[in-house]
């Protein structure tokens, strides 16, 4: 299924930009430097044009197989299965291929001295960028510079000079550090965001698990006792029932009774605690997460002297929306005002990622949130307010008190 832009992680996108930038990479050092530096060295005449020609197709076939090779190894870079041995066998042939081409056209003197230079660094590469990321680096260098000695050793072998044998050694090397710098690089940096993300949903599901764990802790610690007691209790009074001690059974029904209902009182204590948001820890909090994201949040206004409901309500709006505006948007800046009048408090969340403010404006997000407000007499407006820029308004009354009260009998 095909994700929009819009909906796609930050990592996401860039795991995007990166492939399609090792897709082109392979292909703009072909035409840079193979097409170009044998274009300027060829000599024109039969076998040079073939050797040549030749080399192009080879150099065409390596782009093609270099490209799924290299996809392939980012994905085993990642943890996300294995390149085919065959496509890494292929690969590297044609690499050889390549080389043993350049060769011929050293040999039958088909090219002056030079631009010639640059295929001969190109050839190496569609392989060894792909096969940078599928063995440790240590290994990769390794294995690098015993094919640096080998081809040195080939090169010397069809007589090259010794100053040309180093022009060999110090291309292939910087072939092998064009490999490393382009494609290892790139995938290191791709893992080390998603291993980041990956620290982020653990870390989430963690403070999920000791927030339940909590919760199950206050209510093990409010019901716990009173239970037991509603137990013993209970059984007293069936036992005073049977030896016909009426009002005692009933004194001992009473009890219980009232520790029912304060049991009930507390676990309505403990599930309100738990449920309501402290307006200024989630100011704090989402200019916090904001700015760690990147996304630059200014803060105004003060939640002092407001009603626990109010601020509950409210803190719920500011959770909801700074949490869209990552999930949802692309936002560069986020504005959150808090500005309490004689009569009601208003808020307001403004960012530059259009659409992201409660997730383009629908969904059980906003529902949600009106809800909450509804509960306290409060409203909420929310939308694009002009080109890119989403606006969340949520406004609840603070006065006359008896406003709230009826809100409170209402819920």
């Amino acid at each position: 299924m095909r994700v929009r832009w819009r909906d796609r992680s930050k990592v996401e996108r860039v795991e995007w930009q990166t492939r399609v930038t090792l897709r082109a990479v392979n292909w703009m050092f072909f035409l840079a430097w193979s097409v170009s530096g044998l274009a300027g060295s060829l000599l024109h005449s039969t076998v040079p044009y073939v050797l040549g020609g030749s080399l192009l197709a080879v150099n065409l076939v390596q782009c093609l197989v270099g490209n799924r090779h290299a996809l392939s190894a980012l994905d085993q870079y990642l943890g996300r299965g294995r390149v085919p041995r065959s496509l890494t066998v292929a690969s590297g042939a044609l690499a050889l291929v390549a080389l043993g081409v350049l060769a011929l056209l050293t040999v039958t003197d088909s090219v002056r001295d030079g631009l010639i230079a640059m295929p001969l660094v190109f050839a190496p590469m569609p392989f060894g960028c792909a096969y940078a990321l599928t063995v440790p680096l240590r290994a990769f260098v390794r294995q690098a510079a015993v094919a640096i000695v080998v081809a040195v050793a080939v090169a010397a072998a069809v007589g090259t000079s010794p100053g040309g044998l180093v022009v060999v050694a110090l291309l292939l090397t910087l072939s092998t550090v064009l490999a490393l710098l382009t494609f290892r690089c790139s995938a290191w940096s791709l893992s080390v965001m998603w291993d980041s993300e990956h620290s982020r949903e653990v870390e989430a599901r963690l403070a999920v698990a000791e927030e339940r764990l909590r919760f199950g802790r206050d209510l093990h610690d409010v019901m716990g006792r009173n239970l037991s007691v509603v137990a013993l209790k209970s059984e007293l009074a069936v036992q005073l029932a049977r030896r016909g001690r009426t009002e005692d059974a009933v004194a001992q029904m009473t009890e219980v009774q009232r520790i029912a209902q304060e049991s009930q009182r507390e676990v309505r204590e403990v599930v309100r605690g738990y449920r309501e948001a402290d307006l200024g820890a989630e100011l704090a909090g989402a200019k916090g997460v904001l700015g760690a994201a990147g996304i630059e949040c200014t803060v105004t206004g003060s939640a002092a002297g407001l009603p626990d409901e109010a601020q509950s309500a409210l803190g719920w709006v500011v959770r909801e929306a700074s949490t869209n505006v990552l999930r949802h948007g692309d936002a560069k800046a986020c504005r959150v005002e808090l500005v309490t009048g004689a009569e009601e408090v208003v808020l307001t969340v403004e960012n530059d990622g259009a659409g992201a403010g409660t997730g383009g404006g629908q969904g059980s997000g906003l529902t949600g949130l009106r809800e909450r407000l509804a509960a306290v007499a409060g409203t909420l407006e929310a939308g694009e307010v002009r080109a890119g820029v989403f606006r969340v308004v949520a406004k609840v009354p603070v006065a006359p008190a008896d406003v709230r009260e009826s809100a409170e009998v209402v819920r």
